[in-house]
């Protein structure tokens, strides 16, 4: 006698109950996540090299500015011995202090404007724009102290003093004593943005976890 033959069993279909998940969509350098983090790499540095060389131009117009309000160091040449000295008409006076000062607080006005106006232009901050605040705020400084010099009295003093004459006042060549200074442009803008984004920069966006089962 033969068992009988029992047929198979199908498989157990359980489509039902699976749960299928389409794969997190690609985000390549171009386009996903990398969109939401701001400009690629190359529009940050043109940003900068703009910003940079923005900056440094208005090192011009601080320039005319220190020219003009900074006060004048009198000096007065005297003929002695068929030779010409030059001295101080008030030995006790405080211009040439006055000259330092004003270029360091026209500086640090400029810092602050500057970094007022690039904060607003882009709010988002990143390394290459406080790198080209800074350097276009020192390039400024520099600009700024050579064409108030050259804007400036004539620095050959004793010919000044010869094409004036004997005990006339006139005024010293326009010249910065502190070269440190020259610093307070940059270091005013950087603080100031660098406090402007702390404050009211753009927050980034907290990680969603998966809620778990």
């Amino acid at each position: 006698m033969t068992a009988p033959l029992t047929p198979p069993t199908p498989p157990h279909d359980d489509s039902s109950h699976q749960v299928w998940q389409a794969p997190p969509p690609a985000q390549g350098p171009a386009g996903g996540a990398d969109e939401q983090d701001g400009p690629g790499m190359k529009t940050e540095l043109r940003e900068a090299a703009v910003i940079t060389v923005a900056v440094a131009l208005s090192g011009v117009l601080l320039g005319l500015l220190w020219w003009w309000l900074a006060p004048h160091v009198p000096l007065v040449g005297d003929e002695v011995d068929k030779s010409w000295v030059v001295y101080l008409k008030d030995s006790e006076g405080e211009q040439a202090i006055g000259v330092d000062g004003t270029f360091t607080l026209l500086a640090l006005a400029f810092g602050l404007v500057s970094a007022v106006a690039v904060f607003l232009l882009r709010r988002r901050g990143g390394v290459p724009l406080v790198v080209a605040l800074g350097v276009g705020g020192l390039l400024g400084s520099l600009l700024a102290w050579r064409l108030g010099v050259w804007l400036g009295p004539e620095s050959d003093v004793l010919a000044h003093a010869k094409a004036v004459g004997k005990g006339v006042t006139f005024p010293a060549p326009l010249k910065l004593s502190a070269k440190g200074a020259l610093l307070a442009w940059p270091l005013a803008g950087l603080l100031v943005h660098l406090g402007l984004t702390a404050l009211f920069g753009p927050r980034d966006p907290e990680t969603a976890y998966p809620q778990q089962p």
